[in-house]
């Protein structure tokens, strides 16, 4: 890495890598946020380093993704078999493992930790103190949430993560939410310092996420991507699992016109089974024909698919965010929403998209159905899309960032 007058952040991702691709087995929006986040503080003159666990014995021990950029893939634990769920026993081995690589940098040679998700936030906890620098913690989701809106069937978050969120809450500088009402989560839910909270919107990188040229013709874009010929297309975007809610759009699209299909564009996440559960389903209610389940891809290729796509859906449970909402509203497509988390503040209901409450197929069916056999409101919703989109850049949040770090500096020296 070069040298530079910005900050050298730390910047721990412990579960997932954000060099994985996103949408399937853990690696979501959290790795887009964290790489994205990364190339804007680089932009800016930021050095960030970021930690996460070897997950296979063919990955280098460093990786430099860009100038300014480098992943360290720090071994912990057994490279294959292990869920999210197993990794509590391994963060002593991950913490090590960072503290070894500081220790081969000249003394003072971070500015600030910056953990995302509880598990990092555990390990940077004690990192920041070792190096007695400041902590940045962004939940990214969080149990007690996550707990008070489960899918019917999906599995609790264990009180262990509770306890260590409320230890991370405590002990970091700063705290970054996405949003308003994740800010008031901190603050009611575990108890943060307000003075602490501070909201810093995810974004989205608008030069892939664009809305279609005007000579673009959707129905070669959907030859292109393998989509048959005719019928409005319905996508679904993210990670297989009942946190995100397919099942809802599989049972809600038995109530639509047979020329209606859905795209599944992911894979499993939480149970390996999970796609073929899926369409397991799919065959029960009689749609199986009418569902297309696809593998994630890259965000050039899933820009495309947002552009072939009449409508994006996204029924989840919870969402601390939405990037996939956002990324389709970037493309020009309107989006069908869960009215949780925050969905709320990416998708303006009536404006960008449609805001959904509750999760009955029924009711899906009602809302998607509606908006499908409306041209002029399609079309509408398009152009409110693509307006709402701009509230969110990378480059903003970057700034943004800096920010935090400089104030939580200024908080750890006054504490210390």
């Amino acid at each position: 890495m070069t040298s530079s007058s910005g900050p050298r952040i730390a910047m721990l991702s412990v579960h997932t890598s954000p060099l994985e691709q996103p949408g399937t087995g853990d690696a979501g929006g959290m790795n887009v946020y964290v790489l994205e986040l990364s190339q804007a503080l680089a932009r800016r003159g930021a050095e960030v380093e970021i930690f996460t666990r070897a997950t296979s014995s063919a990955q280098p021990p460093v990786v430099d993704v860009a100038p300014g950029i480098r992943v360290f893939h720090v071994p912990a634990g057994p490279f294959e078999g292990l869920d999210k769920f197993d990794l509590p026993g391994q963060l002593c081995a991950f913490t090590a493992g960072v503290l070894r690589a500081e220790a081969r940098r000249p003394e003072g040679f971070y500015d600030v930790v910056h953990s995302h998700y509880w598990l990092s936030g555990q390990a940077g906890w004690l990192a920041a103190e070792r190096w007695d620098v400041p902590l940045v913690h962004t939940m990214h989701t969080m149990a007690r949430v996550k707990n008070a809106a489960l899918a019917p069937g999906d599995t609790p978050e264990p009180a262990g993560r509770v306890i260590g969120e409320e230890q991370v809450v405590a002990a970091a500088d700063a705290l970054v939410a996405s949003t308003r009402e994740e800010a008031d989560d901190l603050v009611t839910l575990y108890d943060a310092d307000p003075d602490k909270v501070t909201i810093v919107p995810p974004g989205v990188d608008l030069d892939v996420f664009c809305p279609p040229a005007p000579t673009d013709d959707r129905a070669a874009l959907r030859a292109r991507l393998g989509l048959p010929d005719g019928g409005p297309v319905i996508l679904f975007a993210g990670r297989v699992q009942l946190l995100k809610g397919p099942d809802v759009l599989v049972q809600a699209l038995a109530h639509l016109p047979r020329d209606v299909r859905l795209v599944v564009l992911g894979g499993a996440s939480g149970r390996p089974t999970a796609v073929r559960e899926l369409e397991a389903l799919a065959y029960q209610v009689g749609v199986r024909d009418r569902v297309l389940v696809h593998p994630p891809v890259a965000p050039a290729q899933l820009a495309q698919w947002y552009r072939a796509a009449d409508v994006v859906a996204v029924p989840s449970h919870n969402e601390s965010f939405g990037l996939v909402a956002a990324e389709a509203q970037a493309c020009g497509t309107p989006v069908v929403a869960a009215a949780v988390g925050g969905l709320r503040t990416v998708v303006v209901d009536g404006v960008s998209g449609v805001l959904v409450d509750g999760h009955d197929p029924a009711t899906w069916a009602r809302e998607l159905g509606a908006l499908l056999a409306d041209d002029a409101r399609r079309t509408r919703l398009a152009a409110g899309a693509r307006a709402a989109s701009t509230r969110f850049g990378w480059d903003e949040a970057a700034t943004s960032m800096l920010d935090v770090y400089a104030q939580a500096a200024k908080a750890h020296g006054h504490r210390g």
